[in-house]
């Protein structure tokens, strides 16, 4: 299931998945602690950087499923 979404915050989305600040470096988006990272939503900030946001979205989701996945297996 779908938890992270284009229109959600940069920060929001740091904070509640840190383990999604991988996918921001790995599309070539490092600026997460940029000024802009505080208002912009995710699909403001992939666009300045010319980023897939579809492939972005899919790609957390993933990370994010896989953290949970395995956080479940260990309870």
């Amino acid at each position: 299931m779908a938890k992270i979404t284009k229109e959600m915050g940069i920060m929001d989305i740091v904070q509640s998945y840190p383990e999604t600040v991988e996918v921001f470096q790995r599309f070539g988006m490092g600026c997460i602690g940029c000024a802009a990272a505080r208002f912009e939503n995710l699909e403001a900030g992939a666009k300045v950087h010319g980023i897939d946001i579809d492939a972005m979205v899919d790609a957390m989701n993933d990370i994010v499923d896989a953290v949970e996945a395995s956080k479940s297996e260990e309870g």
